[in-house]
Formats: structure tokens, sequence, C-alpha cells
């Protein structure tokens, strides 16, 4: 195998100049933070949900679903969610949001096409492989578990 071209020197000299350097460790903080504190007020809904209805704990877990799902949908339709990523880096990922920002984003990028064939056929372009591979993983991690015992 052949070696990797390297960049002349002085392309090499701009290209120090010009990128900003990585701040891997920071951003990692900032996403693991973040994330704790999305997933935490998620977690402080559920609890005052609790503490000042009669609702049973799945309802109460489905409102929560519901009301970030809601939220995550309005934030991208505003424009706001996409900010906040750049800000936050992957905090915002957790699953349930990043699902519910891309079939929103999805959506609006078509809604010139119409409500139907535009936003409504387009919604699940991205999150359909999403879906598929999830379902597929699961499969895979049950049928292991299948043969292991474990189940």
């Amino acid at each position: 195998m052949g070696k990797k071209p390297q960049p002349e020197p002085w392309f090499q000299q701009l290209m120090d100049q010009k990128v900003p350097s990585k701040k891997t460790g920071r951003n990692c903080l900032i996403a693991f933070v973040s994330g704790a504190l999305f997933c935490a007020a998620a977690q402080l809904f559920e609890i005052l949900l609790q503490t000042y209805t009669e609702l049973d704990t799945d309802t109460r877990r489905s409102v929560v679903l519901i009301c970030v799902i809601g939220l995550v949908a309005l934030l991208t339709g505003l424009g706001w969610y996409d900010k906040l990523g750049q800000k936050l880096g992957a905090g915002l990922a957790v699953p349930i949001s990043g699902f519910a920002n891309s079939v929103a984003a999805s959506m609006l990028e078509h809604k010139s096409e119409g409500m139907v064939l535009g936003s409504g056929c387009n919604s699940f372009k991205l999150a359909g492989a999403v879906v598929v591979f999830g379902i597929a993983a699961a499969f895979f991690v049950a049928l292991i578990a299948l043969l292991l015992g474990a189940v």
C-alpha cells in the first residue's frame, strides 16, 4: 500500500493558520452537561406531573415524551434548535429529540410541495433510516440474548 500523500509545506502552514483548533474535551463536556440538563428537565417535568396529577406512570411518561417532541418540533420550526445544537453539540441529540428534529426539519424542507405530498410524504425520509436500523439492531441484540440464554 502506498503512502498517503502529504500536502505541500506552504499549504500546511496556511491550513494551520486558518483552521481553528479542535476543542474536543471542551465540546464533549458541553455535550455531556447539556444532555444531562435536558434529560433532568424532562425528569423534573415527570416528577411535577406525578406530584400534581393523578396520572399513572405510563401516562405521565407518554405526556413527557409528547411535550419533548412538541417542544423540539416548535424549536425546529422557529429555527432555534439548530442554533442550540451548534452551541450545545450532541447534548441535544438525545434519541427522542433528535428524531423529532429530523422529522420536523424534513417536513419544513418540503412544505412548498404541499401538506400531503410535500410535508407528509417526506417527513420520515431521514428518520426512516433510523427506524429501520434501530429495529434491525434491536432484533439482532434480542437474538443474541436469546441464543446466550439471557432471555
